[in-house]
């Protein structure tokens, strides 16, 4: 089966999706607004990349100006695309700027994925921009979601069905491993994985470990802060306002074929974010790390509280260092917070179950698209 993927592909997300869908014998067209600066897809024979030329460092914002829609020039680019390649389904990841370009081309089957921002974000910004998300979702034959939190979002602006297909992890490279690293064994390492931007709190987490570090000056506590982000600066500025520089790393930028190290050099994981779902968490519990996630957003969703980590408000400092002592001094409880949560994301968020679902759904989609065109797919 042929798939045009509408997707940025410099995303980790993208590059999983098409890779694994690839392995499975599928022939990916991949069109990108941006221009593609990964030399993963050069591995595959099976995956043409195909972009309108947007310097990366330029990457188009959810939340741009809808006077600067530079994606409404790609649309005759799409079609030609379509015109060449024949796809048997289009699959716009994002319901916003990919899934207006998907809807405007005019193919079905279509399929929009939504990610997040997209619908808690977008349609918030003007009327505007509200009905071009329901438009968007009103031209696609199936919506998907990867949390429940944000198919009841979707559910604002369409009435119909939405499938949930989790973005999960690979457990092969995903699980607990020594790594050599830059720390200590006596150290204690506290910090998070996460792109460095105002709504993932990590300026709350930098003030929380201020006041563990003046409580506990005798233990040899570290923060590990693993992204890059347009805060970077700021949050560099903070920390060493604080006075927790000497302990504190900022990685920048590390590719995520890396990323399962730096899971596993965290002895606490945190994510003190309001997102509509938590990868990153999945990864560190997959690592079998104990971990901390605000009450907002999708984070709930993805933790049992108490059995596979514990959930706090991410605006108490105090509960979340509650939180974070309650796990320094209970060794027997990091590991057995940390094994529940690899079992559970065995359970619900093995990567391998979900490229699975996503591969039967196409087919479903396809044939019931071929028997009945123009109608909704009931998957």
């Amino acid at each position: 089966m042929k798939i045009l993927l509408l997707a940025d592909s410099n995303s980790s997300h993208t590059v999983k999706w098409a890779t694994s869908l690839a392995e499975r014998s599928y022939e990916i067209i991949l069109f990108s607004l941006t221009e593609n600066v990964t030399d993963i897809y050069k591995k595959y024979e099976s995956i043409v990349v195909i972009t309108a030329g947007i310097p990366a460092i330029k990457k188009l914002s959810e939340e741009a100006d809808i006077s600067k829609i530079i994606y409404l020039k790609s649309i005759p680019l799409v079609k030609k695309i379509i015109k060449k390649y024949k796809p048997d389904i289009v699959h716009s990841h994002y319901a916003s700027s990919y899934g207006l370009i998907g809807a405007l081309s005019n193919f079905h089957p279509f399929i929009v994925s939504v990610w997040g921002s997209d619908v808690f974000n977008f349609p918030n910004r003007s009327l505007i921009h509200r009905k071009i998300l329901k438009y968007n979702l009103s031209k696609s034959d199936k919506i998907l979601s990867t949390s429940l939190i944000m198919a009841r979002e979707v559910e604002k602006y369409s009435t119909k069905s939405i499938v949930i297909i989790p973005f999960g992890v690979n457990l092969q490279r995903f699980k607990p491993l020594y790594i050599k690293n830059i720390f200590n064994e006596k150290d204690i390492v506290i910090g998070t994985i996460k792109s460095l931007e105002d709504k993932y709190g990590i300026d709350l987490l930098l003030k929380s470990f201020k006041k563990l570090k003046k409580k506990y000056p005798s233990l040899s506590l570290k923060l590990l802060i693993v992204g890059k982000g347009s805060k970077e600066k700021k949050l560099k500025e903070l920390a060493q306002s604080l006075g927790i520089m000497n302990d504190t790393i900022f990685t920048g930028f590390i590719e995520h074929e890396e990323i399962h190290k730096y899971h596993n050099m965290l002895t606490i994981s945190l994510f003190l974010s309001n997102e509509s779902f938590g990868v990153s968490v999945i990864e560190a519990s997959a690592c079998e790390k104990p971990v901390i996630v605000s009450n907002i957003g999708g984070l709930p969703e993805v933790v049992e509280n108490d059995v596979t980590g514990i959930i706090v408000d991410p605006f108490n400092i105090e509960q979340i260092i509650q939180a974070i002592e309650k796990l320094i001094f209970n060794r027997e409880l990091r590991i057995w917070l940390g094994k529940n949560g690899r079992e559970r994301v065995k359970k619900l968020y093995n990567w391998e179950d979900n490229v699975k679902q996503m591969d039967d759904l196409y087919g479903k989609v396809f044939e019931n698209f071929r028997i009945n065109p123009g109608k909704e797919n009931a998957v």
